[in-house]
């Protein structure tokens, strides 16, 4: 359950500024959660020393 920390953290904050219909900062901070997670995801590998 700690790696969901981060995640629910976001969603929270999302789903707070949407109710304080603040949507469109709500969508930029959505939107910069996809890209730094995808960044994570997709960035290269550092190569390892052996």
């Amino acid at each position: 359950m700690k790696g969901f920390g981060p995640w629910l953290a976001v969603l929270a904050l999302v789903l707070l500024l949407s109710a304080l219909r603040l949507r469109p900062l709500a969508t930029a901070v959505s939107l910069a959660w996809l890209a730094w997670c995808v960044w994570t995801w997709v960035r290269p590998r550092r190569p390892r020393r052996d």
